[in-house]
């Protein structure tokens, strides 16, 4: 599948930069600013959520369905604001609503963020840099285009990257909204439901950290002054929580992915003609 190179109305004309144009990026830069200026990412840390899980749980068993919006709300925040915690607010909503639900609050979630980061990028200094790139940028933007479907699929299924670099680079290589917001949606599912299903035990997670020695002793400190009060981290690597089965499945999706793009190659490097 391949992804055309979308219409622009101002033919000839090379879009420029104006103060309508990236006043959507000035927001959300000012906007991740507080973020981080008020320490708000900090409730995202392993050992807050840890503390406030007794919390969360009573307050979705009374409020099911506005605990369910508040969440897909929030992980719409973190996403477009570009905010480390995606991976463990996935493990929460699955250990607060189950799989089944957290899945798809998740991917829906996450996939309106993305895009809402994407098209800032893209209309606000997107389209100006690839109408004034240089002649690498330039060939690179082309080749990614001609299948920029297949493309994405892969980074999506197989994080190789950041999440949200992979958000933002699309946007400077002028791939279309319906493929990044397709790709996104379906590129996914996997790892979101993989998570998911890992939240199912984040009690037995969290209290296996807890009991690490370090952390301990570092409690320890906190408690006679020596230590910041709440500066100790719970010693959990959230990456390391999908057994090997999961990745190499999802990997193997991704490969897949890529098949038809390396079939257009040999075709295209034997001379045949590609459908």
């Amino acid at each position: 599948m391949t992804d055309a190179p979308e219409p622009n109305s101002d033919a000839g004309q090379k879009p420029r930069l104006t103060l309508g144009r990236i006043l959507p990026l000035l927001v959300l830069v000012g906007a991740i600013a507080l973020v981080f200026a008020m320490g708000w990412q900090d409730y995202l840390r392993p050992r807050v959520i840890a503390d406030s899980t007794d919390a969360l749980q009573a307050f979705v068993a009374e409020h099911r369905l506005l605990a369910v919006a508040l969440f897909m709300v929030v992980y719409i925040v973190v996403v477009a604001l570009s905010i480390p915690g995606a991976a463990i607010l996935t493990i929460l909503g699955g250990f607060l609503y189950g799989w089944i639900i957290a899945g798809p609050a998740v991917i829906v979630a996450a996939t309106i963020g993305a895009t809402i980061i994407f098209l800032v990028a893209k209309t606000s200094i997107g389209d100006v840099l690839r109408a004034r790139a240089g002649p690498f940028l330039d060939r690179l933007a082309k080749g990614f285009e001609e299948d920029a479907f297949n493309y994405l699929l892969f980074l999506r299924l197989v994080p190789i990257f950041p999440f949200w670099l992979v958000n933002i680079a699309p946007a400077f290589l002028g791939v279309r909204v319906r493929t990044f917001f397709i790709t996104t949606l379906f590129g996914i599912i996997p790892g979101t439901l993989a998570y998911s299903y890992v939240g199912g035990s984040l009690d037995s997670i969290f209290t296996s950290a807890q009991a690490d020695p370090a952390f301990q002793d570092c409690l320890a400190q906190e408690a006679t002054g020596t230590q910041a009060a709440g500066s100790c981290n719970l010693p959990v690597d959230f990456g390391d929580l999908v057994t090997p089965q999961i990745l190499i499945a999802i990997i193997a999706l991704g490969v897949v992915a890529l098949i038809p793009v390396v079939i257009r190659r040999v075709r295209r490097a034997r001379g045949l003609q590609v459908q």
